[in-house]
């Protein structure tokens, strides 16, 4: 552990946090894209297959029941609650996130670390939040104007990704044997996806205007 895998872990929190605050407290999901929370469910699920095998620490075992079961509570509540899921923007959700599901697997087959079932999945998790993004970043842009809750997940979602990036740096200066590229290539795609959200994000705070994106 190391002071930017914190901050990661902590901005990742907060994103969740702030996205279950959103559809809690104003009992809407406007703005917001199922099919990114679909995507990002099925991270987490096959990403810690080792939940139950593998015992590494409280700290670990405590975050990865954090974000399967909150990925999994968006999910159900913007498909079933009575009230949330009819703020849903299904018209602008449109995006074919099955492509994003076939390429990341067909990625994992054949980039992957070790050929087995966990390593496979792992990897198939790595390449699949990297995209994950995707379908909410089009939904944001196609409804052009963003509320304040919808704007602040977002950020949050990338600058974890930006903390992860420093600690994927102090582990390889710190540590003999790191050999997480996919990780590290992956994290660069997915940064790399939100500078266009991060300048017009910085813009709206710069000028304490509303968010806006261009279409």
């Amino acid at each position: 552990m190391n002071i930017f895998r914190l901050a990661g872990d902590m901005t990742h929190l907060i994103s969740v946090l702030v996205l279950l605050l959103k559809i809690y407290a104003t009992k809407s999901c406007s703005g917001i894209s199922l099919k990114t929370q679909e995507l990002y469910a099925i991270v987490f699920v096959t990403r810690y297959l080792d939940l139950f095998t593998d015992f590494i620490s409280l700290y670990n075992t405590v975050m990865k029941l954090v974000f399967i079961g909150s990925s999994l509570a968006i999910v159900w509540c913007m498909r079933y609650h009575r009230v949330v899921r009819r703020s849903y923007d299904r018209e602008l959700d449109t995006f074919r996130y099955w492509i994003l599901l076939g390429v990341s697997f067909i990625l994992a087959l054949v980039l992957h670390e070790k050929f087995t079932l966990q390593e496979v999945f792992w990897a198939f998790s790595i390449y699949l939040e990297a995209v994950a993004i995707l379908p909410q970043l089009v939904l944001l842009q196609r409804s052009g104007n963003v509320d304040n809750l919808a704007g602040q997940y977002v950020f949050f979602l990338g600058a974890y990704r930006a903390f992860y990036i420093l600690n994927w740096i102090y582990r390889y200066l710190t540590e003999q044997r790191f050999t997480r590229w996919i990780s590290c290539v992956s994290g660069l795609v997915q940064t790399a996806l939100y500078a266009d959200f991060f300048y017009y994000y910085f813009i709206s705070w710069k000028n304490n205007a509303k968010l806006q994106l261009p279409a």
